[in-house]
């Protein structure tokens, strides 16, 4: 019988209270890089001071989740496609991931406190198996077997089903 697929997208959000170091590194190198990528979409004669501003004002702005994201480039790669934050039901720090999205929530160019970013980490295509105990039951074997090496994430908020692919209902 064949089982659904599915992908989970876990978010970490960034912010000057952030306390781990390549979070500490990651807020501050993003934040320089927008200071200096924002000039390109920021009006010499009026400009704005916070991100969502400029976002009203020049829709073009919208390639700064872009452009300020290849700051942070160099310390996901570090993780080599294992987030090792996020605990399983176990206890083990174990999120595999095959890519990320970048993206500002907001920042301000007169106050670093305000500059906030979230990153979301893609994991590899699961074989879903079902919600136990308020856990996801995956197995990363995707091909069709009678018995599966599994994972259970726990249900919480940053995670989630990002890609559904099979026949009937999440149950």
């Amino acid at each position: 019988m064949a089982k659904a697929k599915i992908r989970l997208a876990l978010r970490v959000i960034i912010g000057q209270s952030s306390v781990a170091n390549w979070e500490k590194y990651i807020f501050e190198d993003t934040y320089k890089e927008y200071l200096m990528q924002q000039q390109r979409f920021n009006s010499k004669e009026e400009p704005v001071n916070t991100f969502r501003e400029l976002l009203a004002v020049n829709p073009g702005a919208d390639q700064l989740h872009f452009l300020t994201g290849i700051a942070a480039d160099s310390y996901i790669a570090q993780f080599n496609k294992s987030f090792y934050r996020y605990t399983d039901v176990l206890g083990s720090t174990f999120f595999p991931f095959t890519g990320y999205k970048f993206d500002i929530i907001n920042t301000d160019i007169t106050d670093v406190s305000k500059h906030k970013v979230g990153i979301t980490l893609y994991s590899p295509l699961f074989t879903f198996l079902g919600v136990i105990n308020n856990a996801y039951l995956v197995s990363l074997n995707t091909d069709d077997a009678t018995g599966y090496e599994t994972l259970m994430f726990p249900l919480q908020p940053q995670l989630s089903i990002c890609y559904y692919e099979g026949e009937g209902e999440l149950q």
